[in-house]
C-alpha cells in the first residue's frame, strides 16, 4: 500500500465506515475513554491489536514499540515513552489487565541475534533498545548448552520471542503502581504470543511456565 492508497482509505473511512461507529465516537468524546486493557504490542505492521482481538474504538489502550519490550522501571525524569504509557494506563485510566503480546517472525528478536550488525551511528537507538532482548537470548543459549541441544535458528528465534514476553511481564512488576495493584488483585498481567502465519494466540501459563493455546 502506497501513500496515495492511504489517503483514499482515510476518505473511505470518513465517508462510509465512520458512520458505523459515529455514535460510539460521540460517546467517547463526551464521556472520555475508559479502556480496561492496556495492550503492549510490537510495531510490526503485521500485528494489528484491534483486528486480532476484534475490539472496538475505546476498548484497548495500545502501546507499541519495536519488539513489544517493557524496560524495567527507572526513577528518573528522562524521556520514557513505554513507561509513560504504562503509568498513564494504570494510574489514570485504571486498566484492569495488561497484555504483553509477542509474535512470530519478529524482526526485533532477529535483530537481537544480529545486534552487532546494527552498531551504526544511524541506528544508535535501535542498537541500544535491542539490549532489552539479550536476557531472553541468553536463556535460550544457556538451555541449548545445558541440554546439549542443536536448535535451528528458527527454533531459537521462536523460543526467544516467547521468553522475551516473560521478561517483559517481570519488568512490569518493577513499576511500583503495577506491583501494588497486582498484589491486591486489582490488575492482572497476561503474556500472549501471536502466530502471524495462522492467527493462533498462545498465553503464558505461569503455573506451568509454558505457553498454551488461548482457546
Amino acid at each position: 500500500m502506497d501513500f496515495s492508497s492511504i489517503i483514499k482509505g482515510s476518505e473511505h473511512f470518513k465517508n462510509k465506515d465512520f458512520k458505523k461507529y459515529k455514535n460510539k465516537f460521540i460517546d467517547l468524546v463526551k464521556n472520555g475513554q475508559h479502556p480496561k486493557v492496556l495492550f503492549i504490542g510490537c510495531s510490526d505492521s503485521r500485528v494489528v491489536p484491534n483486528l486480532i482481538t476484534q475490539s472496538e474504538p475505546g476498548d484497548l489502550f495500545v502501546m507499541r514499540n519495536i519488539g513489544n519490550f517493557v524496560p524495567p522501571f527507572k526513577p528518573d525524569v528522562d524521556f520514557h515513552g513505554t513507561a509513560a504509557a504504562i503509568e498513564y494506563a494504570v494510574s489514570i485510566l485504571k486498566v484492569t489487565d495488561i497484555i504483553v503480546c509477542g509474535h512470530s517472525h519478529c524482526g526485533a528478536i532477529k535483530g537481537v541475534y544480529q545486534r552487532d550488525e546494527l552498531d551504526k551511528e544511524e541506528l544508535i537507538h535501535v542498537h541500544k533498545w535491542l539490549e532489552l532482548g539479550l536476557n531472553a537470548k541468553k536463556v535460550v543459549e544457556m538451555s541449548e548448552n545445558e541440554h546439549n541441544l542443536n536448535l535451528t535458528m528458527e527454533k531459537k528465534l521462536t523460543l526467544t520471542e516467547k521468553i522475551s514476553v516473560v521478561f517483559s511481564l517481570n519488568n512490569l512488576l518493577t513499576y511500583p503502581e503495577v506491583e501494588e495493584k497486582v498484589r491486591v488483585g486489582e490488575l492482572f498481567l497476561r503474556g500472549w504470543y501471536y502466530r502471524i502465519e495462522d492467527g493462533e494466540i498462545e498465553y503464558y501459563d505461569d503455573e506451568k511456565s509454558e505457553f498454551s493455546p488461548l482457546n
